[in-house]
């Protein structure tokens, strides 16, 4: 019996110019779990997430969402199928508050789009500041103010690039802990970071690219004790 794929992705490849950054990636995510994305600086990391929600247009290969061919939309097109993202530079609306950054991506009514604001505020504990201008925020608290927004869309796959960074480790705390409550609800987060302990503890399965390659991919434990990725890392 096949294995179902939330997301599929066959022999994807992205070039700039004379340069190949990510080279013939496949790799496929089941529902329901949460998947890491590691690899040194440069790797394609970023750029596969790109290809994925259509920032960028791929040179080859397909990516498929649920079964379906998704690697000709446009990012708000990608969006509405159910997928939702972060970016490693955030972005946000710096001159609307918290609330108002949620706000401005849902398609609810109001008076609901602000309940369901104010639940996911709460759940970042952002809460108290929904009044406060976003760009008044710390950079730890912008990012976690990033994540809430995407799960104003409540979608099914969720990708993060690079939650943990800028994070105080009391918030990244419960950013993990909402992390792990989001998989228990069945969605299907997929995660780039450097932070290894975060990405080991986190993760149920790894992959691992190196110059846009796809070199590993496994459980954590044995990701951690594979020669390719040690190599990647820190060479020999």
């Amino acid at each position: 019996m096949m294995e179902s794929f939330i997301l599929e992705l066959r022999e994807v490849t992205k070039r700039f110019g004379g340069i190949t950054a990510v080279n013939r990636c496949s790799l496929g995510l089941t529902p329901g779990k949460i998947y890491g994305l590691i690899g040194p600086n440069g790797s394609g990391k970023t750029t596969l997430f790109n290809c994925i929600t259509g920032l960028e247009v791929r040179d080859e290969g397909e990516v498929h969402y649920k079964g379906e061919r998704i690697d000709g939309l446009k990012p708000h097109q990608v969006a509405r199928r159910g997928i939702g993202r972060t970016f490693q530079v955030i972005r946000i609306f710096p001159e609307l508050t918290a609330l108002e950054n949620l706000l401005v991506v849902t398609r609810l009514p109001i008076d609901g789009a602000r309940r369901r604001a104010r639940e996911l505020l709460e759940l970042v504990a952002l809460d108290r500041l929904q009044n406060e201008y976003a760009g008044n925020l710390s950079y730890g608290q912008q990012k976690l103010l990033e994540f809430a927004r995407v799960l104003m869309t409540d979608p099914e796959l969720v990708l993060l690039d690079e939650p943990a960074a800028g994070v105080n480790r009391t918030l990244l705390n419960e950013l993990l802990q909402v992390i792990r409550n989001l998989r228990v609800q069945g969605k299907t987060i997929f995660i780039v970071e450097h932070d290894m302990k975060v990405i080991m503890n986190l993760s149920e399965k790894v992959f691992v690219l190196n110059y846009g390659e796809k070199i590993a991919e496994g459980l954590p434990e044995m990701i951690q004790s594979d020669e390719r990725v040690i190599e990647a890392y820190f060479g020999r």
